[in-house]
């Protein structure tokens, strides 16, 4: 069992259960997800991440794209139900990352460290972003990526957020040593908890997404 499924197993079997507008949940509160570059290899080959549209929206949060209808035509709809306008959301954030990710690159200081915070209190938004900072910093020559994350769903939102960080680590210029997820909340959805227990077994499954 990787880590990821190990997470997903814990939360199926330690989780407390609470129900809120988007459906029942099982989930867990302030879990740690270490992952060595072996770990990711792992967890990208055994599930069924949507790379191609993951690293195309990265791209868009990355530019500032704020219409949705925009990713809509690279295939990406989780975000239709906020409306035309992605407001106070992850491309206000995401777009600071390019200046970031290229003074990383030119100073490269082990000894300081580099943070991209995401979101901001008392904001009018139409999705809070879920991951909240991302952390840079250098050991040894290597690159370490640390992010919290307040609120995350383990089927479909954790996997493609470990995915954006490792596109994000591809654009530094060192070898990246690990990505370490702290989870404020991780959660599975009711409708998708029986479908998770067959993906832990090594069943194929598709998850159902939840919005509102």
């Amino acid at each position: 069992m990787n880590k990821y499924h190990e997470i997903l197993n814990k939360i199926i079997t330690k989780g407390k259960r609470q129900d809120n507008k988007k459906g029942a949940i099982t989930f867990l509160l302030n879990e740690a997800l270490k992952l060595k570059p072996i770990d990711l290899l792992e967890l990208f080959e055994g599930h069924a991440v949507a790379k191609k549209k993951l690293k195309d929206e990265l791209s868009l949060l990355m530019a500032g794209e704020r219409s949705t209808e925009a990713y809509r035509e690279i295939g990406v709809s989780w975000w239709d139900y906020c409306g035309p306008i992605l407001v106070n959301s992850y491309p206000t954030y995401f777009e600071k990352l390019p200046k970031l990710i290229e003074k990383i690159n030119r100073e490269k200081r082990t000894s300081k460290n580099y943070v991209l915070f995401l979101g901001s209190n008392d904001t009018e938004s139409n999705q809070q972003p879920c991951l909240s900072l991302i952390q840079f910093q250098i050991d040894n020559g290597k690159l370490i990526i640390s992010a919290y994350q307040r609120s995350s769903d383990g089927n479909l939102g954790l996997p493609s957020d470990i995915y954006h960080l490792y596109l994000i680590s591809k654009k530094i210029d060192l070898k990246l040593k690990s990505i370490t997820l702290f989870l404020g909340n991780v959660h599975i959805y009711e409708n998708n908890f029986d479908i998770t227990k067959q993906l832990i077994a090594g069943e194929t499954v598709k998850f159902n997404l939840n919005v509102g």
